[in-house]
Parts: structure tokens; C-alpha cells; sequence
């Protein structure tokens, strides 16, 4: 596992030869698509959610966007702070507002995740936004943006790392695939010890076998059960629901997912992936206590949909980018998900 200074020096390599498994396809785009990344593109950086405090993060941070041959641009208020939140509300919006504006940026990274981004979705200008499609990278509280530019702004992001992220070599292979060649990859865990990567608790498990195909959708669990009932959720209809989160004890994930299941968003979809749930443990006494697995298998096992736990995706060092709003397949028995189609012009 790479920390982000040594993933600086693998960049340029990895770029050249890539090993994800990739099969192109002629299905149908399901939404209007961002242009996809060149070598010397500008992209913008934004703090939607929380305070990077440090000058110096954003120092390494530009590096690591140099490294991977495109050129940063900083939003104005990336080390603003109001209380936990990168400047108050109006002035996180007016990044991301500013940086859709800018013809000279082609795509747009969060740099963190924390909390705030649902916050600031009121003062967005979704117009202008849907005006001027570009790829909105991040995840965790991003999730937020994420599912709001599906529902309001209709092309694809990509839930995938921060720019504040480590950055190892899968994250790095997953990203470029997609972002810069428009790749449609297969998705699978390592599966062996040697790639560094791999605990046994990062297996996947099938929860309930099958196939199924559908626009993928969701993100961190708890930021998407908090836009319950607002306006800023899609359609998910026959959607792969994909899902991670981290902190949060089995009783939290069994009342978010009720949630989920009481506003109708688990009987609609078509399968489910449960990724990682890092730190997902009962604190204290757990003598009796319901498992994360346990609680998965009471909500989603009875959907009668293909669902599997474990994919590499989450709050770990190393993780899939998963395109927002466009389709893939997923194979419960086999824990894969393959993108069917581009997720990029």
C-alpha cells in the first residue's frame, strides 16, 4: 500500500501500462457525459465539506494532481474554516459554482470529505452546472454531490478518491481507466497476499447470489439516508445501489438502512453492493448483539436481488472509482461489478 509521496513517483508509470481487465460495449448512454481527462488538463480543486487547515496538505495534494499530469487549480476559500466547515456555506457553493464556470477546468476534485456538502446543495446553481458537464471526483460526504448532480445536474460523476486520498496503485489503475481512457472495467478484489492489498475481512461475501444490471447509484450510506425526503435524491428505479460507510456501529446501519427500506428505495433496485464498512463495530459489550453481516442479510437478503459485501470500495487506502448514474452488471456469486459503458465523451 502506497502513502501519498510514494504514489508520486508510480504515476507516470502506471499511466503507461495499466492492468485492469476492460471490455468495451455499445450500450446506450444513460445520461449526458463528461469529457474525459487529457494529459495537461486543469482541473479544480474544492473543499464542499470539511477544513483542511494545513497549507502544506495542499501543497503535497497539488503535487499529487501535477503527478498525475494535470495541472491544479485551487478554489478561493480551500483553507477558509467556519467552525469544522471549509468557510460557511455560501462560500463552499460558490466554488463549486465558480470552478463549472470556468472554461479553463475540465474536471473537479474534492479534496476531503467530513461533513457539509448537503449543506451547501441549495446555493448551487444546477443550471449552470448541467450547462457545462465535467467529472466530480470524491467520496464520503461527496456522496452528497454525487447523488444530487444524478438527480438535478444528469451526467456522470465518479465516486472515487479524494485528492487528499493516498492513492495507491489500484485507486490510481481504477481512476485512469476511467477517467482518462473511458474504460469499462471489470471490477474484482485481489485475491492474493502478494498484492499487499488483501486482509481476509476484505473478501467478498455473497449475500444472495445472481446477476443483475442497472444505473449505479448511492455512495456513503449515512449521507444518503440524511437526503432522505429532499430533492436532491435520484430516481432508483432498477439502480445498482452501492453502498459504504465507516464509524458507524451494526444498530446504526440496521436504523439507516430501515430508513432506506421505509422510503422505498430498497424494494426499487435491481442489486445491491455493499462495499466496506470500515470500523462498522459494536463498542462496548456485543454479547448478543446483531453483526454488520447479520444486519445485512435481515434487509437485503429478503429484496430477492443479487447482493454482496466486501468489495473494495470505502474508506480504505485503496478503492474502485465507480461511475456515477451510468450502467454495470454485477455478479453477486462471483463479487464483480463490470461497467457496460463509458463514463466519459
Amino acid at each position: 500500500m502506497l502513502d501519498r509521496r510514494s504514489a508520486l513517483q508510480g504515476f507516470g508509470a502506471l499511466a503507461a501500462a495499466l492492468a485492469l481487465p476492460q471490455q468495451m460495449t455499445s450500450a446506450q448512454t444513460t445520461g449526458r457525459k463528461p469529457p474525459r481527462l487529457r494529459t495537461g488538463d486543469t482541473v479544480g480543486l474544492i473543499a464542499p465539506a470539511g477544513i483542511t487547515e494545513d497549507a502544506f496538505d495542499l501543497e503535497i495534494i497539488g503535487e499529487t494532481i501535477t503527478a498525475m499530469g494535470l495541472v491544479p487549480k485551487m478554489a478561493p476559500h480551500l483553507l477558509s474554516r467556519h467552525g469544522y466547515l471549509a468557510g460557511k456555506d455560501e462560500e463552499r457553493a460558490a466554488d463549486v459554482n465558480a470552478m463549472y464556470a470556468d472554461n479553463d477546468v475540465r474536471a473537479v476534485f474534492a479534496v476531503r470529505g467530513g461533513w457539509g456538502c448537503a449543506r451547501i446543495l441549495p446555493y448551487l446553481n444546477f443550471d449552470l452546472i448541467r450547462a457545462h458537464p465535467k467529472l466530480l471526483t470524491g467520496f464520503s460526504d461527496i456522496t452528497a454531490l454525487h447523488l444530487a448532480f444524478a438527480a438535478r445536474a444528469g451526467f456522470t460523476t465518479i465516486h472515487g478518491p479524494n485528492a487528499g486520498s493516498a492513492w495507491g496503485d489500484l485507486s490510481w489503475k481504477a481512476f485512469h481507466s476511467l477517467a482518462f481512457e473511458g474504460g469499462t472495467p471489470l471490477y474484482r478484489n485481489p485475491e492474493t497476499a502478494d498484492d499487499r492489498l488483501v486482509q481476509n475481512k476484505w473478501r467478498t461475501q455473497v449475500i444472495r447470489p445472481g446477476k443483475a444490471s442497472g444505473r449505479m447509484l448511492g455512495g456513503n450510506l449515512t449521507v444518503l439516508s440524511a437526503l432522505m425526503g429532499t430533492p436532491y435524491l435520484p430516481d432508483f428505479d432498477g439502480a445498482i445501489l452501492f453502498l459504504e460507510d465507516v464509524g458507524e456501529a451494526p444498530y446504526r446501519i440496521d436504523r439507516m438502512l430501515t430508513q432506506l427500506a421505509s422510503g422505498g428505495v430498497l424494494g426499487r433496485v435491481a442489486g445491491v453492493v455493499f462495499g466496506q464498512c470500515t470500523e462498522c463495530t459494536a463498542s462496548g459489550t456485543s454479547y448478543g448483539a446483531f453483526t454488520l453481516s447479520e444486519v445485512l442479510d435481515h434487509h437485503l437478503k429478503p429484496l430477492g436481488v443479487p447482493v454482496f459485501q466486501g468489495a473494495f470500495f470505502g474508506h480504505i487506502a485503496n478503492q474502485f472509482s465507480l461511475p456515477v448514474g451510468i450502467r454495470a452488471e454485477i455478479d453477486a456469486a462471483m463479487g464483480t461489478i463490470r461497467i457496460l459503458e463509458s463514463a466519459v465523451a
